[in-house]
C-alpha cells in the first residue's frame, strides 16, 4: 500500500502538505476567528478542514510539527487546542498521527537545530521547491522528511537472491 501523508505545521495560519511519493498538494489554510465569532470557531473550522481534505484524499497517516516552547501565551492556545482538534480527529478514525520535535526538523531540513524561518525557507527553495510562506516550507520539510524515512524503511530487494524456482508439476 502506498502511504499517503498528511504533514501539518499548526497555528493560526497553518501549513500543510497531503500526498504520496509521487503526487502531492500543499499551501496554507487561515484559520483566524472572525470579529464577531466565538473563541472555539477555529477550531471548528480546522476540524471541517481536516474532513474535507480527508474525503479529497484518505490519507494513511498525521505528521506535525511538535512545538514545545511558544513566545505567547495566544500562540501556545491556539496550537495546544488545534494539537487536540488534530489527535482526537485521527483517533476517530484510526489514523495514526506522530509528532516531529522543532530541532530534528531544522537539523534535518538545514543541518542546523536553531534555524531561522528563513533558512528553513531557503533550505526548500535549495530542493526545488517553492513555499507560500514559512508555515508551507515547514509542511514540505516534515512531509520530505516522513517520505524519506519511508523509504529508508523499504526492504531493498536483493539482487543477488537466487531466482526462485519454478512449480512442480503433478505427475498423473
Amino acid at each position: 500500500m502506498t502511504p499517503v501523508v498528511l504533514a501539518l505545521d499548526l497555528g493560526t495560519t497553518s501549513g500543510y502538505v497531503l500526498g504520496c511519493p509521487k503526487m502531492r498538494v500543499g499551501g496554507v489554510v487561515l484559520l483566524k476567528g472572525g470579529r464577531f465569532e466565538g473563541g472555539g470557531m477555529r477550531f471548528l473550522r480546522f476540524r471541517r478542514w481536516l474532513d474535507e481534505i480527508y474525503a479529497l484524499r484518505q490519507f494513511t497517516e498525521v505528521v506535525y510539527e511538535e512545538v514545545r516552547r511558544h513566545l505567547g501565551v495566544d500562540a501556545a492556545h491556539v496550537y495546544g487546542g488545534l494539537l487536540g482538534q488534530l489527535t482526537a480527529w485521527c483517533e476517530d478514525r484510526g489514523v495514526p498521527y506522530e509528532g516531529v520535535p522543532v530541532g530534528t526538523l531544522k537539523k534535518w531540513a538545514t543541518g542546523k537545530g536553531n534555524a531561522t524561518k528563513d533558512q528553513m525557507s531557503a533550505a526548500m527553495k535549495a530542493l526545488g521547491e517553492q513555499p507560500e510562506d514559512d508555515n508551507h516550507a515547514d509542511a514540505i520539510a516534515l512531509w520530505r522528511l516522513r517520505m524519506d524515512q519511508i523509504a529508508a524503511a523499504a526492504p531493498m530487494p536483493d539482487i543477488f537472491a537466487p531466482a526462485p524456482s519454478p512449480p512442480k508439476k503433478k505427475v498423473a
